[in-house]
């Protein structure tokens, strides 16, 4: 490839989309490989000997793993274009806090909502709003979460707009109505080409949740 740039990957992955959007931020070329996580490749095991999780990037033969790193990396290295990180220490530190702050709290929570029942996925509906609003009040009227300018927060948020289908039809309750503002976000981050193109369609995803969450149930 032109880059030299491979992403192991799983097409349904949120993390995953994270490295998709910031390549295509980046204007790069990559070679991409889907994983069967039930079938792991050597390919991902040689790579991610710890982990064993997709994404994992190999730029010129040499792994990086876990997304906000692989992010992070995409952008120290070619920083020249469509920065994602701010160069101000502390604009830079905060960025860093809040797309930690998604990484910690959005895929768990957000996982028992659609995959639970009763009351631990009540518990868990209510955890998630009170989450999203909180992030609902850092973005507040900005276009992103840094101000006009795409970046990591929203790198590492977007990708779980692709679950509000699902999260919302399993939990019976509306995000618009709680977080209307999150949504308008949300709404205009999908009108960029980089995420547009990286995010699956949100009734796919629903589907494919639902067949999980019948395994779960079947185990």
């Amino acid at each position: 490839m032109a880059d030299d740039l491979i992403l192991l990957n799983l097409w349904s992955s949120p993390f995953g989309m994270r490295v998709r959007i910031a390549l295509a931020e980046k204007g790069l070329d990559y070679e991409l490989i889907e994983e069967d996580l039930s079938n792991k490749s050597p390919l991902l095991l040689k790579m991610n000997p710890v982990r064993k999780q997709i994404p994992v990037l190999i730029h010129k033969g040499r792994p990086i793993c876990e997304s906000l790193i692989i992010v992070q990396y995409i952008d120290e290295v070619w920083r020249h274009k469509s920065p994602l990180l701010p160069s101000d220490p502390y604009a830079r530190a905060k960025s860093r806090f809040w797309a930690d702050y998604v990484d910690k709290n959005i895929y768990a929570i957000g996982k028992l909502v659609w995959g639970a029942t009763g009351e631990i996925q009540e518990a868990a509906k209510k955890e998630l709003i009170e989450w999203f609003k909180v992030l609902e009040g850092e973005v507040g009227d900005k276009p992103y979460f840094g101000g006009d300018s795409f970046g990591i927060v929203d790198v590492a948020l977007i990708p779980f707009y692709s679950w509000f289908y699902a999260v919302e039809t399993c939990g019976n309750f509306s995000i618009v109505a709680e977080c209307p503002k999150l949504v308008s976000w949300a709404k205009r981050c999908m009108e960029r080409e980089s995420v547009s193109k990286s995010l699956p369609d949100q009734y796919k995803m629903y589907c494919f949740l639902l067949e999980l969450k019948t395994k779960f149930q079947a185990q």
